[in-house]
């Protein structure tokens, strides 16, 4: 084989380890890193398993079996070259005496990026781009939060066919069965945060945890759980219990919203409102993704999924992309893109 296909096989391991269950990704970048030796052999491998824990590189430095002197080290994302919690990726890889280094993706993140830069100016040898589409895939919500400065934004929704969200008394437990709600779950587990309005809370009290299996997971697991709206809803409320972080956004503008969560470090929102906050946040044009669940059942009465967000004919219509349709149980869940995200102005929640 080839030094070049070594290198891409090197690259396609890097990429199963930063897609691991394990490695822990909310706020941060998915990241593999493999050590080859001159004749194309693993010396180690590594990925990063969360805020504060060691980058990649590091621990596939430290995973390295022999010297790395002369090695080569490919790598999911550009080494960064800003010292945070961690310290910067190229200088351990200088340090290490690595001569050549393979990446994907380019790094998007200002703060962190110039790796490549310091690298060739160390005298070591930088090829860009193998795999990058793969790479980007792995890392599309945080690339697009870190590129367009706001979280990448989905919205959950579960109704009826005929687009019902409660009963008209309010009741809306449970409009889907078991595997749709366990499917909820198990997509919330991999968000930053879950949001609401406070006519949510109100109507609902809902908890809005992680469960798998019954069980409500560790806090340092959940997602942190938002609620967005003016009036001070008190205490009383299931959503600010102990079992994971609630921040109170005291704002009906989305924007403000978003640029709040993004201070934060949040890369990615589950969007969980009612039909009010659903408008608004379409309207906006601050929808990425749409996860809606639909039962085999017929209301005829009660809340709509969402309100008027401004669609005055078939022109206006939003039409979803890279469509997929999984069958839960009974129910049916359809996943979407919105390319409009972005192109639309700002919208408040009343």
């Amino acid at each position: 084989m080839t030094a070049l296909s070594h290198e891409v096989d090197a690259m396609r391991r890097a990429l199963l380890l930063a897609a691991e269950p394990q490695t822990q990704f909310r706020g941060n970048p998915r990241v593999g890193a493999v050590i080859l030796s001159s004749s194309g052999e693993i010396l180690g491998q590594g990925a990063h398993r969360g805020a504060g824990s060691s980058h990649a590189e590091v621990s596939a430095l430290a995973d390295a079996t022999e010297s790395t002197v002369g090695a080569t080290a490919v790598v999911t994302l550009e080494p960064c070259a800003h010292t945070g919690r961690t310290g910067p990726c190229a200088e351990a890889l200088i340090s290490a005496g690595i001569s050549r280094v393979v990446f994907a993706q380019s790094d998007p993140n200002p703060v962190a990026s110039g790796g490549a830069r310091r690298l060739r100016e160390a005298g070591i040898a930088v090829v860009e781009g193998v795999l990058a589409q793969e790479a980007l895939k792995l890392n599309e919500v945080w690339t697009f939060a870190v590129t367009h400065q706001r979280p990448y934004v989905t919205w959950k929704v579960a109704t009826t066919l005929d687009g019902r969200i409660a009963a008209t008394d309010g009741s809306s437990r449970w409009i889907t069965g078991e595997q749709a709600r366990a499917d909820v779950h198990e997509f919330r587990r991999t968000v930053d945060a879950v949001l609401v309005g406070h006519g949510t809370v109100i109507a609902d009290d809902p908890h809005l945890t992680v469960r798998l299996d019954g069980q409500v997971l560790d806090r340092e697991f959940q997602p942190l759980r938002v609620v967005m709206g003016e009036s001070d809803l008190g205490n009383d409320y299931r959503i600010f219990d102990d079992a994971a972080e609630t921040l109170w956004l005291p704002t009906h503008s989305v924007d403000d919203a978003l640029a709040a969560l993004h201070e934060r470090g949040v890369r990615h929102v589950m969007l969980e409102g009612g039909a009010t906050l659903a408008a608004a946040f379409l309207e906006a044009g601050a929808v990425n993704a749409v996860r809606w669940y639909v039962a085999p059942a017929i209301l005829g009465a009660g809340r709509h999924a969402i309100e008027d967000f401004g669609a005055q004919s078939i022109a206006d219509v939003l039409r979803l992309t890279d469509v997929r349709t999984s069958p839960m149980g009974s129910d049916v869940c359809v996943t979407g893109l919105i390319s409009t995200a972005g192109s639309k102005g700002s919208r408040e929640m009343h």
